[in-house]
């Protein structure tokens, strides 16, 4: 792959990700905002990259082959060319020690995959800006302080530069206005006893503390600060050290209220969670839908024990009226009577898992338990359209981790479409219902049918919501489909056997495996 170059750019970013369609994404969305943009597909190259470009942000990924973007971030901080890039994960991962991990080696931002096109232009956008005005700061406090003093006036981040001691020698209007001071009143100040509470409490460890007087970069985001008052509030600052001639004098702090920030990022977790439960509803919905269509069939299935029962029992009835009855054949029919409650009961157990609304969380899934289960539930619909399932389960199959209940309705789902789509030709060929392994984290499922196939127009539109090609349908079976697989961690899609019919599939991850093994990089795909 090779660089890419957007002429009369002030900020130079690099793109380093080893997928080529992330790659695409990024460079399509950040190509048209001034920037001058550098492209990387491997961790050599990259490291490269940085060292002749020494470009302010970098959006690193985090999983890459032979060196990852840990690697990537440590190198580019060991050298003195790139220590001050701002480095920005993206990442599939999202846990708390990835995070960590990132942030202890010098990483300035964590974006998580599948990531969000204005999320992205506002981080580079903010982390640009901080790191153009530091490289800035380091050439003019050299030249001329009356030009630092007027660019830092300027913008709208808080600005101090401190000494060796950590008193304030020179603060903007902005960190005026943040702070609640005039400009004269904080000259002079102690940043750490004006800004921290605990201040006296642990001196070593306070904030800017190693820059200030070891010359450590520092970042870090939503942190308690002091206002003249009194008063907290969230902060996220970035801390260079002030050199001259490799002299440390001090350091430059850049910092700004995030309260607005965080408040918005709340708001938008709450909808991320509404959306969640709005999706688990439809998922319900869904399922209740499918028991209606079925209704008819289940309550045939029910009646077949009922009436066995009821036929057994009255033959007990008329072997107990005789005097000398036999108790072996009576036995055997109470036996039988027995075993027709237990089928019947069985029944009901499947009907009502199946209605139930799940509890939130996974569980460790036994593959070929999961689809036998779904194949007797769908004996109803093999009967209705005169077709038949044959189930192929390789044995040593891994467990799976998803929701019983949501794979099971994907299952049954695409079980019933397949069965139909066979009957309204008058096939006499099995569905054919198969597991098997992708690699070592992550099991496919798929469902076969000779049945009538998928017609050209009706291919890019089968997961959308509401499209349907049933007469009487509703449209929400493959958009459900889709929503409940992608929240196992999984992928859905189809494809277009040679031989005629279709095949749909959808991919679980391995119990134990680590990231999102089986997430799709894209849209469903397409054969």
């Amino acid at each position: 792959m090779t660089e890419a170059v957007s002429e009369n750019s002030e900020v130079t970013v690099l793109l380093v990700d080893d997928n080529p369609q992330n790659l695409k994404v990024l460079y399509e969305t950040l190509k048209d905002k001034g920037y001058r943009l550098l492209i990387a597909n491997e961790g050599e190259k990259a490291l490269d990259l940085a060292h002749r470009h020494q470009p302010e942000v970098i959006l690193l990924d985090i999983m890459m082959p032979e060196m990852d973007g840990y690697e990537v971030c440590e190198r580019i901080k060991a050298d003195p060319q790139t220590a001050d890039c701002a480095v920005v994960f993206l990442s599939a991962l999202d846990d708390l020690q990835a995070k960590v991990k990132g942030f202890s080696l010098g990483g300035a931002d964590y974006i998580s995959k599948p990531f969000q096109s204005q999320e992205v232009i506002a981080r580079v956008r903010t982390h640009a800006s901080v790191i153009r005005l530091e490289r800035e700061l380091q050439a003019r406090n050299r030249e001329l302080q009356s030009d630092q003093a007027r660019i830092l006036n300027s913008i709208s981040e808080g600005i101090y530069g401190l000494d060796e001691n950590g008193i304030i020698e020179f603060a903007n209007p902005a960190a005026a206005s943040i702070v609640g001071c005039p400009v004269e009143e904080l000259i002079g100040r102690d940043f750490f006893q004006t800004h921290f509470a605990t201040a006296g409490d642990n001196p070593d460890g306070l904030p800017v503390k190693a820059t200030c007087q070891q010359g450590v970069a520092e970042n870090q985001r939503d942190i308690r600060m002091l206002r003249a008052d009194g008063t907290g509030f969230p902060a996220e600052y970035r801390s260079t050290p002030k050199l001259d001639s490799d002299e440390l004098h001090g350091a430059v702090v850049v910092f700004r209220d995030i309260t607005a920030e965080l408040d918005n990022e709340k708001a938008l977790e709450d909808a991320r969670q509404l959306v969640q439960e709005q999706r688990d509803q439809l998922a319900h919905t869904s399922r209740l839908t499918t028991m209606g269509e079925m209704a008819a069939g289940v309550a045939h299935e029910v009646n077949q024990p009922l009436t066995a029962i009821t036929n057994y029992a009255r033959v007990a009835k008329r072997m107990m009226a005789k005097e000398n009855a036999d108790m072996g054949l009576l036995q055997e029919t109470l036996d039988k009577i027995e075993a027709q409650s237990h089928r019947a009961s069985e029944i009901i157990r499947r009907i009502r898992r199946f209605m139930k609304k799940p509890a939130t969380g996974k569980e460790v899934l036994s593959v070929p338990a999961l689809l036998e289960d779904t194949r007797q539930f769908a004996e109803v619909d093999m009967r209705n359209n005169k077709g038949a399932i044959e189930l192929s389960v390789p044995e040593n199959m891994p467990e799976v981790l998803a929701d019983p209940v949501q794979v099971q309705q994907v299952a049954l789902n695409l079980i019933r479409n397949a069965l139909e789509a066979t009957s309204s030709i008058d096939s006499s060929a099995p569905v054919e219902v198969s597991a098997s392994v992708q690699g070592d984290t992550c099991v496919r499922i798929q469902v076969r049918d000779h049945g009538v196939g998928l017609s050209e127009d009706a291919e890019e539109k089968l997961f959308l919501p509401f499209f349907t090609t049933k007469d009487e349908g509703m449209g929400i079976g493959l958009s459900t489909c889709r929503s409940l697989i992608q929240a196992q961690g999984g992928d859905i899609g189809f494809e277009r056997p040679e031989d005629g019919g279709a095949c749909f599939y959808f991919t679980l991850p391995v119990a134990g495996a680590q990231g999102s093994p089986c997430a799709p990089d894209g849209e469903p795909s397409q054969n």
